[in-house]
């Protein structure tokens, strides 16, 4: 029963991943230069990339802190 479980998540995993690389946007004919930098196409997400870190770190003492006391 553990290989089954051990499988369907390595299985799930590598489909999570094909999922994050199925959205690469490859950069444009020519060697133009996009919005961001040479050769590459600007995405939104860029801008934010520091506010989303420390969002997602907070998020995480959060839900660690009330994990711990209703632990406890």
């Amino acid at each position: 029963m553990k290989t089954i479980s051990k499988l369907i998540s390595a299985a799930l995993f590598l489909f999570a991943v094909l999922l994050v690389k199925a959205d690469d946007i490859p950069p444009p004919p020519g060697g133009g230069t996009g919005g961001v930098g040479p050769g590459s196409a600007a995405s939104p997400i860029d801008m934010y990339v520091y506010v989303l870190s420390a969002v997602a770190i907070t998020f995480i003492v959060i839900f660690t802190k009330k994990y711990k006391s209703q632990k406890a």
